[in-house]
């Protein structure tokens, strides 16, 4: 699979970034759609929307460098994030810190901003799994299911978690788009379900992951750890916020 989709001006252009750039694109749509629909601000929300989204980047990039050390060499590589070597986990985690600074200094909700963010993210990230495909990377063991995807250097097909990742974000993202038109009681809820469902879904695909670069600690790797803090704190984030009534 190459990687890179075209050059421009000498400049490779891959594939992987493209499709970064078009789940954050569509995101960004759905959310600013739903923050009109309920309300909210629009130059507030465009302001935090952009320190969130600036914050993110840099920690899924700077949380990927901390766990994968040796794949770099050079300071250029560390921010040469085109052709792949974000964290998930660390885009959610920065994103979240700078939206709540953000909110305080706006004088907004926070729960209710991160009810307006959270279908787009995980909308975004069934979208952005597809250049793990071009990549070559997430994956799990060999399979002789039909979808099976082959690896450079390796014999044989192995399940495409990124795939299997991406099916469970649409699956998260019409179950969230369904639970604020229905069952929704306050602002908050959306967001905890959105970590206990992800963090659910990453735990067990974590599981089946084949990467040697994979960090563990005590059998677990580090993604499976930072899952089930998500999942137990989004547990602990829907009983409080499910109790108020915005």
């Amino acid at each position: 699979m190459n990687r890179v989709a075209f050059t421009i001006f000498g400049i490779q252009i891959m594939w992987y970034a493209i499709m970064i750039a078009t789940g954050a694109a569509i995101g960004i749509l759905l959310a600013f759609r739903e923050a009109k629909r309920v309300g909210f601000n629009e130059d507030k929300f465009l302001d935090i929307l952009l320190s969130v989204m600036i914050s993110g980047i840099v920690c899924a990039r700077l949380y990927y460098v901390i766990f994968s050390p040796e794949e770099f060499n050079s300071f250029f590589e560390v921010i040469n994030i085109r052709s792949g070597g974000m964290a998930i986990h660390g885009g959610v985690f920065g994103g979240i810190v700078a939206g709540i600074i953000a909110c305080k200094i706006k004088k907004v909700n926070f729960w209710q901003l991160a009810d307006i963010l959270v279908p787009s993210v995980i909308l975004a990230q069934a979208i952005g799994r597809w250049g793990n495909f071009f990549n070559q990377e997430v994956y799990g063991g060999l399979t002789n299911l039909p979808w099976g995807i082959a690896i450079d250097g390796l014999t044989g097909k192995y399940h495409p978690l990124f795939l299997y990742e991406s099916i469970a974000n649409l699956i998260i993202f019409a179950f969230l788009i369904w639970y604020r038109k229905n069952k929704k009681k306050s602002n908050g809820e959306l967001f905890a379900l959105y970590t206990i469902f992800y963090g659910i879904i990453r735990f067990f695909l974590e599981a089946m992951r084949q990467e040697e670069f994979i960090l563990k600690f005590m059998g677990l790797s580090i993604a499976q750890i930072v899952s089930s803090l998500m999942v137990l704190v989004g547990i602990v984030i829907y009983i409080v916020r499910r109790k108020k009534q915005d």
